[in-house]
Parts: C-alpha cells; sequence; structure tokens
C-alpha cells in the first residue's frame, strides 16, 4: 500500500499482556472508532505491514489492541513505536467545516480584508479548547505595513479567525485579529 493513502490514526505505545495485545495512544479525533475499523496497517519504519483488528477495548486515555495475526508478546515489543495507519478511503469522513490535518498542510493562507497572500500554514497543534493553525509566513508579507518579527505566526482555528476554507482552491481566507501577529 502506498504510504500516501495511508492515514495515521494511532501509536503503539507499549505491549500488553502476553497474548500479543498491544497499548495504543489514538491521534484520532474520534478513538470510538477504532470499534468500526477491520483492517490497519502497521508501520515499522522499514516497512508497513496489513494486519486484522481482532479486539478493541479502552483504558485510560488509551486503547488495547489485538491482531488476529500476532499472538505473543515477543512480536508486540518489537512493535513499540509503530504507526497504526488506515487506508484513506475507511476513514470516517469529515463533517461540514471539518477537515483532516493533512489536507490542510501546505494550503495558501491570505487576508481575507485584502486578499495579499499571507502564508502557508504548515502545522495545526491540537489544544484543549480548538485546533491552532502554524502559519509560515510568505517572504513578502507585510502587516499593517511592517515585516512581521516572527517567520511564523499561531492562529485559533476559531470562526472568528479562520473565515473560508477552499479546498478546491487550496486556501485559507484569515481574518488577521489584532494581536495575531507581531510586528
Amino acid at each position: 500500500m502506498d504510504k500516501n493513502n495511508l492515514i495515521r490514526i494511532g501509536v503503539i505505545t507499549t505491549p500488553h499482556g502476553i497474548k500479543g495485545e498491544v497499548k495504543v495512544f489514538p491521534t484520532t479525533d474520534d478513538p470510538k472508532y477504532f470499534k468500526k475499523i477491520k483492517k490497519v496497517y502497521l508501520d515499522s519504519k522499514k516497512e508497513i505491514t496489513e494486519h486484522e483488528v481482532a479486539s478493541v477495548k479502552f483504558f485510560k486515555n488509551l486503547l488495547i489492541l489485538s491482531f488476529k495475526d500476532i499472538t505473543d508478546r515477543n512480536t508486540a515489543e518489537l512493535m513499540r513505536k509503530w504507526d497504526i495507519l488506515i487506508a484513506k478511503e475507511d476513514a470516517k469522513k469529515p463533517g461540514k467545516d471539518e477537515y483532516f490535518i493533512f489536507d490542510l498542510i501546505g494550503m495558501c493562507v491570505t487576508d481575507a480584508d485584502s486578499g495579499q497572500k499571507v502564508g502557508e500554514l504548515t502545522d495545526v497543534l491540537m489544544t484543549g479548547a480548538n485546533d491552532v493553525y502554524e502559519v509560515t509566513c510568505d517572504p513578502g508579507f507585510l502587516y499593517e505595513g511592517q515585516k512581521p518579527k516572527s517567520e511564523k505566526f499561531y492562529a485559533p482555528a476559531i470562526k472568528e479567525c479562520v473565515l473560508a476554507v477552499d479546498m478546491e482552491k487550496r486556501e485559507i481566507k484569515m481574518n488577521l485579529m489584532k494581536g495575531l501577529i507581531e510586528v
């Protein structure tokens, strides 16, 4: 399977018990979605292998996963820090005004008022209250006629700041609220 067609939904932390189960830190916003998944891909950083999920249990902020073809602790020990991936077509479809982070990364950010290119969305940080967009400024970008002090700024992913996301044009129109960019 081509890695570009896969989405990371979790990371294996440690083995659990002696029957090949592993503890998983979910990297999806809906860990309950693991219950619907039948097939996953494990990325050992050397190769990607396909596995059928046998069971899913919830344990504090982690999951305990077992696979049909992994039945011993020794194999599970080798899987520490491996990514758990699913095919994009198997992913839960985003709702209205929801997006996959990998689809947002690299999008052009423009000032909604002036239409000026601000820069590129380079990361999405997930905080408790709302996501935060990391924007790397375009070299020619000026804020209120001045060059920003930093090449990056962070904008809350709230409707007062992020006014429009156009997936076809790969553009995010942003309201550059006071205090967002230091000059």
